[in-house]
This record gives structure tokens, C-alpha cells and sequence, in this order.
């Protein structure tokens, strides 16, 4: 009989399914979904919710800055009376933005949309107006990419272990039950509002683990094939790259500008004040700091995600506004050497950038320390002709070894970015990498 029992449990080990580890590669994000999103170049980003009362970061003020029982009262007074998703979105539109990226649910686990899964949610403020909802509906009105933003961890639920420095009771813990209320509300933010693309975050807790990963990305290939899922889903993924282990779909470097990469896609989010959430007098960044960070990100072969964190009323900055229109009517005038572009074949640096397009190649002059300008390609290209982009011929000559050297004008025309357009023979595109200047 020892031995009939013995078989039994030897059997049920045998039947026992190992946990999956590793995104099954037929039910990845199609290549011409994620050629589609790398062509945007350029999105918004907003981190907004009840802690922008208090001014301090989101999430990671809780239980520091703001003690924990304030914090998460703070959603009984947030009434953003001011806020008009037309007017967020118009300001991402006329910025040149083609993505909106919002907060649906930060690592505080508050949500700006009328989920069933928790009262912890917007239509309990006394605010009660779905926020997901009507920036959906601004961006397909204004035609830009509707995105969400969405937590893995969540330190407001009873069923996830880590509390940030709370001790829930250990009954509650539950990590199976966690897993599917994130799923539940996946699914309607899925189902109700159609994501172009899903942003995670927060997945560096020991409580998640890639089985899991494993189960929400399926999960959610199962609602819609086409969804795009960055790197931030799989346990402890490491953000600023992306290789075959990654559950996700690109990698995404936060606070720093990406290095050069023509293989994996990639987004730098980055903020253009300092902290992510609003923050009274926060400094900005200049306009030449703003578009040398979009040209530089482009110029990597990358996309930038770039924030804002609209006030406790519901209004953007008009400090931060201004700064984005500025950028939109660069790119009014340049945007050509941005959208639909690849990166290099050199990696930006604090005096040029470039980018290419067919049979053009932009270069993206920062700063002139010389007057003339000298591309070290390595092959040999032949130009057709250079000339200032929206602006007069450039004077150029070529050497035997491939080199390109332009004559730059007296004075830049742009103090912030110059961009010179050369029309090759060939294709810029297939130009190799250049992996140092002289």
C-alpha cells in the first residue's frame, strides 16, 4: 500500500504544470504594430491624482512626505473642477505629441476610473467624472494614441504583501487573489477604453514573479492581440534594456536618453519638470533642453515619452504649455527629421545628432564649434544635395574614404537645433552604424 501512495504522489509532481517563465513568441506584439509605434517619435505622459493636493510625488510620498492614513483620505477632497481632457489633449496635439500616456493607476493603487474592483476610485471623489474615459475620447477626437499607464504593484490592497512600510494583516495577504483583480482590471480598462498601448511600472517587488508576467501578458493578448506592453511587466526586468527573457515589448530607460540602438525598440520617459507628480515651482527644463532631448532620443532610434503633472484643479501649467507649444511649432517646421525616422548611423552627442529617412539624412547641429562640419561615414555615400531644411543650399564636399564635410552658415538659424537635410543617391537608411568619430 506504501508504495500504491508513493506512486500517487510521484504521479501528481509528474502532472503538476511548471509555471511559465517566458512570453510564448507567437502571441507577441506584431512587428508592423511596434514599426507603427516607434514611428510616433514623440508622447505625453501625466502622472495625476489626489496626492497633487499635497504637491509631493505620487505613490512614493505615501507614508514619507504624507503620512499614509492622509494620503489615502486625500481622494475625499480631490475635486478638479478645471480639468478638460479636450484642453490636455489639445496641449499633447499642439506640442507635435502623437501618444497620450495617463496614470489610470499608480503604485497608491488609486484609480482614475470607475472600476468595480475597488472603491477606491474616482466616482467616490467628489470629483465622480471618469477620467480614462473622456481622455479617450479627446484623443480619438483630436486623432493621438490613447495609452495607459498601470501598476504592478499596488500598496493600498490588502491581498499584496508589501505595503510600503504598512503591515496589512497577514490573512489578507494574497497573492493569487491580487493577480486576478489586477487582471480584472486590466480587462476593463481593455475592453472599455481600447489601449493602443499599456504602460507598467513597479515590478521590482519580490511578492511578483514572472509566472505571473507570464499570465497577464497572455491574459491580455487574449483581449486584444495588437496591444502594445512595455518592459516594466516581467519581475525585476531590467528597464533600459530589452532581450528574448523580457516580457514586453520594448525597453524603456527613465530619466536618461538611451543609447543608440538599431536592433530593439525603445522609449526614454522623462520629465520636463523634476518630479513626475505636480510640485509648486518645480524647475523646467529650457526649450533647447526639451527638443535636444526629443532630437537625441530620435536620434538613438528611440521615442520619448515626456511628462507633465497637471495641478489639483485639473489644469496643466501654463508655464509647461507654453514650453510644449514651443516645441510643437519646431517640429511644425522640422518635424520631418523626427516622425517615421531612424536613428543614427552616429549616436548623438552634445554637438550634432542624426537621423534618416529614404534617401535623406538630417543632421542636427547643436552647437558649432568649427566651421565646418565633418561626417566620418563608413562607406562611401555620394550627395546629390545639402541644404538647410526649410532653408537655403549648404556647401559640402566628399573624400575618397567616405567622409562628408558641410560648411556651416556664419550663424545657426536655430539655436537650439539646425537641421541640414542631405539628399543621398542611396539610401540613408542603409548607411552602417558608425561606432566612433575621429
Amino acid at each position: 500500500m506504501k508504495y500504491f501512495f508513493s506512486l500517487l504522489i510521484l504521479l501528481s509532481c509528474v502532472a503538476k504544470p511548471k509555471a511559465q517563465t517566458l512570453i510564448d513568441p507567437t502571441i507577441k506584439t506584431p512587428h508592423a504594430v511596434m514599426d507603427d509605434f516607434m514611428d510616433q517619435r514623440f508622447g505625453m505622459f501625466i502622472h495625476w491624482g489626489p496626492v497633487t493636493l499635497r504637491g509631493t510625488e505620487i505613490g512614493w510620498s505615501r507614508g514619507h512626505e504624507v503620512p499614509t492614513a492622509e494620503y489615502d483620505s486625500l481622494y475625499k477632497e480631490f475635486d478638479p473642477i478645471l480639468f478638460n481632457a479636450d484642453a490636455w489633449v489639445k496641449t499633447a496635439k499642439d506640442a507635435g505629441m502623437k501618444y497620450v500616456v495617463i496614470t489610470a493607476k499608480h503604485h497608491d493603487g488609486f484609480c482614475l476610473w470607475p472600476t468595480k474592483s475597488s472603491d477606491y476610485n474616482i466616482m467616490n471623489t467628489p470629483f465622480k467624472k471618469d477620467v480614462v474615459g473622456e481622455l479617450a475620447a479627446a484623443c480619438k477626437k483630436y486623432n493621438l494614441k490613447f495609452c495607459i499607464y498601470f501598476t504592478v504593484l499596488d500598496w493600498h490592497d490588502p491581498h499584496y504583501p508589501n505595503h510600503n512600510g504598512a503591515s496589512p494583516p497577514d490573512s489578507l495577504v494574497n497573492m493569487n487573489e491580487f493577480v486576478k483583480t489586477m487582471k480584472s482590471e486590466l480587462k476593463e480598462l481593455v475592453t472599455t477604453y481600447h489601449p493602443y498601448m499599456l504602460w507598467f511600472d513597479g515590478n521590482w517587488e519580490k511578492p511578483w514573479k514572472n509566472e505571473y508576467a507570464v499570465d497577464v501578458y497572455t491574459y491580455l493578448k487574449q483581449l486584444d492581440p495588437n496591444v502594445i506592453i512595455n518592459n516594466r511587466l516581467g519581475a525585476n526586468d531590467e528597464h533600459v534594456t530589452l532581450n528574448s527573457r523580457s516580457i514586453g515589448d520594448y525597453a524603456t530607460p527613465e530619466q536618461v536618453i538611451g543609447a543608440l540602438d538599431m536592433n530593439t525598440p525603445w522609449e526614454t520617459c522623462m520629465t520636463i519638470c523634476t518630479q513626475w507628480a505636480w510640485k509648486p515651482n518645480d524647475k523646467m527644463k529650457s526649450l533647447k533642453e526639451c527638443l535636444q532631448t526629443l532630437v537625441k532620443t530620435a536620434g538613438g532610434n528611440g521615442n520619448l515619452l515626456f511628462n507633465v503633472g497637471p495641478m489639483p484643479d485639473g489644469r496643466m501649467e501654463q508655464r509647461q504649455v507654453t514650453r510644449l507649444k514651443e516645441m510643437g511649432d519646431w517640429l511644425k517646421i522640422y518635424g520631418e527629421s523626427i516622425y517615421g525616422t531612424k536613428g543614427g548611423p552616429f549616436a548623438p552627442n552634445n554637438d550634432f545628432a542624426t537621423t534618416r529617412k529614404g534617401n535623406k539624412l538630417y543632421v542636427h547641429v547643436f552647437e558649432k564649434k568649427s566651421d565646418l562640419l565633418t561626417l566620418p561615414l563608413a562607406t562611401k555615400v555620394k550627395v546629390k544635395q545639402a541644404y538647410l531644411l526649410n532653408g537655403g543650399e549648404i556647401k559640402y564636399s566628399q573624400d575618397t574614404t567616405g567622409n562628408i564635410t558641410l560648411q556651416l552658415p556664419d550663424q545657426l538659424p536655430n539655436n537650439n537645433d539646425t537641421v541640414i537635410a542631405l539628399e543621398l543617391t542611396t539610401s540613408a537608411e542603409a548607411i552602417p552604424v558608425v561606432s566612433h568619430l575621429n
